[in-house]
């Protein structure tokens, strides 16, 4: 039997726990191992019992989703798939910036969050769509640093590596566009985000605006 995907489910509110609870309990391969009701309860329930994958509300008392994510990722080897009401909702950036793997709406429906919770279990990042669209258009607004010193330690490949991944294609597609192999391409990109010391692809994208690399979609100019 393959090793289930634990998770902790995270909510201020009682009935969306359980609700998150009856849905991820279903698959055979997903394990709900604890829940909290807050940030602190996050923090201590991540601490103890080690999940993959922690399902985090973005707006809690106490203790914020985004505080919580940043202490869960920072003294655990848990991914942080966050929730939140609204897809304009400010704290997406600082989630990610915090380490979050990815972000869905809580209005998505029950399938995608169990799809959802094995995409980032499996190491990659997961944004819905109006989420992409709002970070991108916030970075884009945000002054550009005066270089992109920060990733100069990459080769060229790999600076066309990061530059694809920020244009959100997938590995098949960097591969066509390049004319290499799928194994090549994630061989590659496992190599930038060691170099750059980022946890997947989702901070990857973030570092690319941040730096200029990509600016609204399209490669920063060489030179």
């Amino acid at each position: 039997m393959t090793e289930q995907i634990r998770v902790l489910i995270v909510d201020d509110q009682d009935l969306v726990r359980e609700g998150l609870t009856l849905i991820l309990s279903g698959p055979p391969d997903i394990a709900v191992v604890g829940t909290a009701a807050d940030g602190d309860e996050a923090v201590a329930a991540a601490l103890e019992l080690r999940p993959d994958v922690v399902l985090m509300d973005v707006r809690m008392p106490g203790m914020d989703g985004v505080a919580a994510t940043a202490s869960i990722c920072a003294r655990t080897s848990a991914r942080v798939l966050m929730l939140t009401t609204y897809d304009l909702d400010e704290h997406v950036y600082a989630a990610l910036r915090a380490g979050a793997t990815g972000f869905l709406l809580k209005t998505v429906r029950g399938p995608d969050l169990v799809a959802g919770v094995r995409t980032v279990a499996a190491g990659d990042g997961l944004l819905a769509p109006s989420v992409t669209r709002r970070l991108i258009a916030d970075i884009a607004v945000r002054p550009a640093p005066p270089s992109a010193g920060e990733v100069a330690c990459l080769t060229a490949r790999e600076t066309d590596m990061l530059r694809a991944v920020a244009r959100g294609l997938s590995n098949a597609e960097i591969a066509a566009e390049l004319h290499i192999t799928e194994n090549t391409v994630k061989t590659h990109i496992s190599n930038v985000l060691a170099k750059l010391g980022l946890r997947d692809r989702v901070q990857a994208v973030v570092l690319a605006y941040e730096t200029g690399l990509v600016v609204s979609g399209r490669p920063h100019p060489a030179g």
